[in-house]
């Protein structure tokens, strides 16, 4: 039987794209209840801004997800200011240029999935040992409903998330014996700044 709380009081979490959007929201509530928070974006100056609104419980760190060594130096500072991470949020995404399959340039294509999907894959690989090794993890990667509908003029993106969903899938079935629980969460249209990225086509 799995115990469930809101109670994050000593526990250490990592959350991405924590500059703006869901990241934000959930990094403040973390933060609320209890938790010691690494605010990851690439947006040096927002996340600065919201670790003071938090405090001192955080630690903001400018991070390119999609680049193994910038995700390897963030986690080691955050292991020795804060501890070992038990909690990861991955929220950074992007939702890429409007475009047909035909008009998609293919260096957008592998820039929505570097940040979007592997940048997912790195952040876990860094520290899923750590949560194995101490029996607790709790890891949540935002998809989105486009990665199991599928939206046109959104092809790179659906298929990013379309990964994230079963990357999941994946990894919660490798760590499942040792106490770490790892989901997903596909959210249909939400009022966030990355709404403004996309066309009513999308």
């Amino acid at each position: 039987m799995i115990n469930y709380t809101d109670d994050y009081t000593g526990k250490v979490a990592v959350v991405t794209g924590a500059a703006r959007g869901i990241g934000k929201e959930t990094a403040t509530r973390i933060s609320k209840n209890g938790a010691k928070v690494a605010l990851w974006d690439y947006d040096e100056k927002n996340i600065q801004l919201l670790s003071e609104k938090i405090g001192n419980n955080s630690i903001p760190l400018k991070v390119d997800v999609s680049d193994e060594n910038s995700i390897k130096n963030a986690a080691e500072i955050v292991r020795d200011k804060l501890g070992i991470p038990s909690l990861l949020v991955n929220c950074a995404g992007v939702a890429g240029d409007n475009a047909t399959v035909a008009d998609t340039d293919p260096n957008e294509w592998r820039r929505v999935i570097n940040i979007n999907l592997t940048g997912t894959f790195l952040c876990c690989r860094e520290l899923v040992s750590g949560m194995v090794n101490n029996n607790y993890g709790r890891i949540v990667n935002i998809a989105s409903v486009a990665g199991k509908e599928g939206n046109p003029n959104a092809a790179h993106y659906s298929a990013s998330k379309a990964g994230v969903i079963t990357f999941t899938r994946s990894l919660a079935k490798e760590v499942s014996s040792s106490g770490v629980l790892v989901n997903s969460i596909t959210p249909a249209v939400i009022d966030t700044e990355m709404l403004s990225q996309v066309s009513e086509e999308h």
